[in-house]
């Protein structure tokens, strides 16, 4: 169940002193409805073997954010021309970036790359490391 937020009707009595301090107790979950933004680069290794052959920024990559805790991936986008990706309009709190980088010793094949990320202001922007792919 989750925790009454905001006023809910009139506040009479206990029970509105109950809902009064229930909504003063709320607090924001990181996800949709805010004011600011993480950006960031993919940067894709490109591997002949064991031997490095190019590096580049990587159009078109798809990249993943998770919001606090969850357990899912809450939203995706595609990196631009240049690699450069943004989640926009997000709130304060805890985010996970991450994209899919070839492993040659994984059984799916795939191996998720993470970027542990923080919004503590409004209105801001958080620029992230690049997000390092091989390929």
């Amino acid at each position: 169940m989750r925790p009454l937020c905001g006023p809910s009707g009139p506040l009479l009595g206990g029970l509105g002193f109950l809902l009064w301090a229930s909504w003063l107790a709320c607090e924001p979950k990181p996800g949709e409805g805010g004011t600011s933004s993480l950006r960031g680069k993919v940067r894709v290794q490109d591997y002949a073997g064991s031997q490095l052959v190019a590096e580049y920024y990587a159009p078109e990559e798809r990249v993943y954010l998770i919001y606090g805790n969850d357990a899912f991936y809450s939203e995706d986008v595609r990196t631009s021309y240049d690699g450069t990706y943004e989640f926009r309009y997000l709130k304060k709190g805890h985010y996970t970036v991450f994209a899919y980088s070839e492993c040659d010793t994984c059984a799916s094949g795939v191996l998720p790359v993470l970027l542990q990320a923080e919004i503590v202001r409004n209105n801001s922007v958080v620029e992230l490391p690049d997000l390092v792919i091989r390929k």
